[in-house]
């Protein structure tokens, strides 16, 4: 990978109000650019807002449409890549939870969330591919809150040779602090054990549909340590570099670079 700038959102997003949220990212994608961000990473569903009710199929869109193309101009605007999250509607008016990659020159695609959570069931379907997206000289893949709880999902993108892997999260109550005491029990394990980079980021705030979340955010280097955090439970950015060398330092190390000695054979047995 190359060194790359990222910017992980904290952002409170309202549900069934996507023009607004649109309007509002413009801030944090000026703030991003403003301090040398070449990404910018938004919460899951940040644009439609997060809910596990019928009503959220009402600001549901395709993909290309409305909102990604007011993405790809910000984009283009800003000379950066954006992640966002939104409730795509499929071909087949299917719902799923997705997370758009765009560059200033295209979108590269859309992440639909492999694993459901219990009270999505009914509302979202389960996508059923593991993209990776190329940016800026780093390979990266994109989990959705519940994906990050399943090892497998992890290794799999590591093993298709991604440096990064973004958990974008719109996970509800609690503080931001015990938050992060959650998420650290498994996503420090995703760091370590596959020797890539963690960003995870939540929604804050009251979304306007019954939910309050804490706001937080957390970077993990491919060692498993916290190389950055916010748990200050109010939007803002959390920005941070991502260096080549610390990732390298992993890879390099005969004995602290796991992935080149899984023995996948045996597994299925």
């Amino acid at each position: 990978m190359q060194d790359i700038r990222i910017a992980a959102v904290i952002f409170n997003s309202i549900v069934n109000k996507p023009r607004q949220n649109l309007e509002r990212m413009r801030s944090f994608i000026e703030q991003a650019k403003s301090q040398a961000a070449d990404l910018i990473c938004f919460p899951e569903l940040n644009i439609t807002g997060y809910s596990t009710k019928a009503s959220i199929k009402e600001s549901a869109e395709p993909v290309p449409g409305p909102i990604s193309r007011h993405l790809e101009q910000l984009a283009q605007e800003y000379q950066i890549a954006i992640l966002a999250g939104m409730a795509k509607k499929g071909h087949d008016d299917r719902i799923f939870a997705g997370h758009l990659v765009i560059t200033p020159q295209k979108v590269l695609g859309t992440y639909q969330k492999v694993h459901i959570a219990p009270p999505e069931m009914g509302i979202f379907s389960a996508g059923d591919a593991i993209p990776l997206f190329e940016i800026a000289g780093i390979k990266l893949g994109i989990q959705l809150c519940y994906d990050a709880h399943f090892p497998e999902l992890s290794t799999r993108m590591a093993v298709d040779g991604a440096d990064v892997i973004f958990m974008p999260h719109a996970s509800p109550r609690g503080t931001p602090s015990r938050k992060l005491t959650s998420w650290l029990r498994h996503l420090t394990a995703r760091a370590f054990d596959n020797g890539v980079y963690i960003v995870a980021c939540n929604q804050t705030g009251d979304n306007g549909n019954g939910l309050q979340f804490p706001g937080v955010a957390v970077v993990i280097d491919p060692a498993g340590e916290i190389l950055d955090k916010d748990t200050s439970g109010r939007e803002g950015l959390l920005i941070t570099g991502l260096k080549a060398d610390r990732l390298a330092a992993v890879r390099d190390h005969r004995m602290r670079y796991f992935l080149p000695h899984r023995r996948p054979e045996i597994y299925s047995g």
